[in-house]
């Protein structure tokens, strides 16, 4: 009798051990469907609202592998706010997202307008902050690109408003060309009269 109460006690804890086993792979299994990796979007906000409120561990965290290290204290970033993110672009293991930040006094009240550039690492969208730095350091050169572009686009109008005028002189003298080359031909021809036969 005290064989089989053993038998079956044994029995019993092999059957609740394999319970206990499936219970937890399958919760595993749940929590790991649970976790959902950020989006572009999601990534750029969590950087760079940890970046404005100087919390630079947390903004790494955001941050490629390689470009960690050029996460440092930005004081023209501390104390901006992050007014809103725009256009994403995602090209395979690459993103870009528009993002609009307005520092804290800054002169002409316009928020800064760059682009945040991502790269997926291990299935996870990190921000390449060195190419986000270059993207933000040509910024001041921006009013200037759009200056001489528009003044390019002036010049360009004027230009194709000019083209019929040039058309029109080109045609003129070619044609004042052509009857010179046959009055000095004509001329020739009437100064050597026998070379013509």
């Amino acid at each position: 009798m005290i064989k089989s109460l053993l038998q079956i006690l044994h029995q019993n804890y092999i059957n609740h051990k394999t319970s206990r086993l499936i219970g937890i792979l399958s919760l595993l299994f749940l929590f790991n469907g649970c976790q959902t990796t950020l989006s572009p979007e999601q990534t750029t906000t969590a950087f760079w609202k940890a970046m404005v409120n100087g919390e630079l561990e947390t903004a790494r965290k955001y941050t490629t592998r390689e470009t960690q290290d050029l996460v440092i204290k930005q004081e023209n970033i501390m104390g901006a706010s992050l007014e809103k993110t725009g256009v994403i672009v995602i090209d395979g293991p690459d993103a870009k997202v528009a993002t609009m930040i307005m520092l804290k006094n800054h002169e002409s009240n316009k928020p800064l307008t760059f682009d945040t550039v991502l790269l997926k690492e291990d299935d996870v969208w990190k921000v390449d902050y060195q190419k986000t730095l270059t993207n933000l350091s040509i910024l001041p050169f921006g009013e200037v690109i759009n200056s001489l572009r528009a003044i390019g686009d002036v010049i360009n109008k004027k230009l194709e408003q000019q083209i019929p005028l040039f058309e029109n002189q080109v045609k003129s003298l070619s044609d004042e060309l052509i009857r010179q080359l046959n009055e000095f031909r004509h001329q020739l021809e009437k100064a050597n009269p026998t070379e013509r036969k």
